[in-house]
């Protein structure tokens, strides 16, 4: 089954726009969907991995969307005696606005916008994240994001997303045709699921990047990640399914 990407007809989601109701409600429902299908805890299982008691970690969360995982990132690291501060990054003013609001209570956290794809933040991170993003882009321009990725983390890189599937493609159709019901929530996500790279496609990518000794692995609700330790790092206790 085919990639179908169509520059011209984008995700709503992406569509330059003001703050709305409309909006409001796809992100709250995003933010249910990570935390009901697989984003929240796959980001926990490397958080533990990595972050050890009494350290001070710089994360850097590129296309943050409504900024969940990083709220949930840093609720996790207070629980646990790690000291976090977190950059998050977005193209859209409105999503941008909607999260700083809904992260009032984490000042960790610091909010930017701009272009993931050309983000220069003039320092680099211990750990990057990219989380359901590259579906929105173009293969050149996934790649580039990788690049960033790449280059922009000193120590890890974690880069996730859907995998295309007729079994995602029809599990997201009935999910959007039951639960998650709203007009921008069910266009995107159904556009989304066509747009999602294969398992192969999302490794050649990360090759293509510049990625060297990564690890590579599917995990539940059509979820998959790509992830790089600096050399050194143990991968001990992490599934490789390369």
């Amino acid at each position: 089954m085919p990639r179908e990407f169509d520059p011209g007809q984008p995700e709503l989601m992406d569509i330059p726009q003001g703050d709305s109701r409309e909006l409001r409600t796809d992100l709250a429902n995003l933010v249910s969907l990570n935390q009901y299908f697989g984003s929240h805890r796959l980001l926990l299982r490397f958080a533990k991995r990595w972050f050890k008691p009494g350290g001070n970690y710089r994360v850097l969360d590129l296309a943050t969307g409504a900024a969940d995982l990083p709220r949930e990132l840093v609720r996790w690291a207070r629980r646990n005696q790690v000291s976090l501060n977190v950059d998050v990054v977005d193209a859209q003013s409105a999503t941008l606005f909607i999260a700083k609001e809904s992260s009032f209570a984490y000042p960790e956290i610091r909010f930017f916008e701009a272009d993931i794809r050309r983000f220069e933040p003039g320092a680099t991170y211990d750990l990057v994240l990219c989380s359901l993003a590259l579906h929105h882009f173009s293969e050149e321009d996934a790649i580039r994001v990788l690049v960033r990725c790449r280059m922009l983390s000193q120590r890890w890189s974690l880069v996730s997303d859907l995998e295309r599937s007729l079994l995602a493609r029809l599990g997201i159709w009935a999910l959007t045709a039951t639960a998650y019901r709203e007009p921008m929530t069910r266009h995107d996500a159904r556009v989304s699921a066509k747009r999602a790279f294969s398992k192969a496609e999302f490794s050649a990518m990360a090759i293509a990047a510049g990625w060297t000794q990564f690890e590579h692995e599917r995990f539940l609700f059509a979820r998959q990640g790509v992830w790089m330790e600096a050399e050194g790092k143990s991968s001990e206790g992490v599934k490789t399914n390369i």
